[in-house]
């Protein structure tokens, strides 16, 4: 019965805090997102367990703050500052709606908690239920104000017993190259595990060095691969990746993992002191590569796909 409990999937439409939702169900596993809010996911359970965190509600996702497992688009993170050039193009944020950090800098992009998304698919085979929805930012003038590259962006999930895999595809649509600098920003908790048996799994990484405004200065420094307690450590840091990019989250008897694929070489660990979650951010580069002309590009008629897989015990 297991076995054959574990192959039932479903893909729904349904309601979660008042907003439309969509909620994938294989087997033990569950996983639902909000493709109105910003195509933010605000639950994923494991045997009836909860391992997001989605501290301040759908509330907080619409007025633009990140919680749960929120998308970061079309930048990830922080700019250097409200001016940067793409090529010949000058883009200057002074006056454009975006959301800013302590030190008046743009951070997170403009999709958290965003509407205008359109439900493209909703699928469901043995052992598998998958939702891919889409955001065309041709004509989105709010969005073109503070990235004037005009793109069409795509979410895939894809949900197995005990595993979620998020696709993300950026593609241009115009004759204009589009930078590519978005990434993801989902909060872990695991559930029945207590905060000091808590311990965070890294692979072997270079930090990189950041000055007083969280901004990387250009050093970098080598860290192997460890296993950190988190009572004992808290983090706000980005890291470059070699070719080991699973990061893991163990509480005893729960466990989560999180794998990125070779375009996300970057991620960003978020675990204030005292917390009981875990940011794990999968990242396509560096904070405030944007700023300083390092993303990589999206030449027109080409697309961009980033890939990273949860899994869950």
């Amino acid at each position: 019965m297991a076995a054959e409990g574990r192959s039932e999937a479903s893909a729904k439409i349904t309601s979660f805090d008042g907003e439309g939702a969509v909620t994938l169900t294989v087997g033990a596993t569950s996983f639902v997102v909000l493709p109105e809010v910003g195509m933010l996911g605000v639950s994923l359970t494991h045997h009836g367990r909860e391992f997001l965190d989605l501290h301040g509600g759908v509330a907080a996702a619409k007025a633009g703050h990140t919680t749960g497992l929120a998308l970061l688009a079309p930048w990830a993170n922080r700019l250097d500052g409200d001016v940067y050039r793409v090529g010949s193009k000058k883009v200057d944020l002074t006056n454009a709606v975006v959301h800013r950090d302590g030190n008046g800098l743009p951070i997170h992009g403009t999709f958290v908690g965003r509407s205008g998304w359109e439900i493209v698919s909703m699928r469901t085979q043995t052992g598998t239920a998958s939702l891919v929805a889409r955001f065309d930012a041709t004509n989105a003038d709010e969005v073109l104000a503070s990235f004037p590259f005009p793109f069409e962006i795509a979410v895939g999930f894809t949900l197995t017993h005990g595993r979620l895999t998020v696709a993300t595809t950026l593609s241009a649509t115009s004759r204009r190259a589009v930078p590519v600098a978005f990434g993801w920003h989902p909060y872990f908790r695991l559930p029945e595990s207590a905060f000091e048996k808590l311990r965070l799994s890294l692979p072997a990484r270079q930090r990189l060095v950041l000055d007083d405004r969280q901004l990387p200065t250009g050093g970098e420094v080598n860290e192997p691969a460890n296993t950190a307690k988190l009572a004992d450590h808290s983090f706000d840091d980005g890291y470059r990746l070699g070719r080991d990019r699973q990061l893991l989250l163990n509480g005893g008897r729960r466990r989560l993992g999180i794998a990125l694929d070779r375009n996300y070489p970057y991620a960003q660990i978020f675990a204030p002191p005292g917390s009981d979650f875990v940011a794990l951010e999968p990242m396509t580069c560096p904070t405030a590569a944007l700023s300083r002309g390092t993303t990589p590009i999206v030449e027109p008629e080409e697309r961009f796909t980033a890939r990273f897989a949860i899994s869950l015990t």
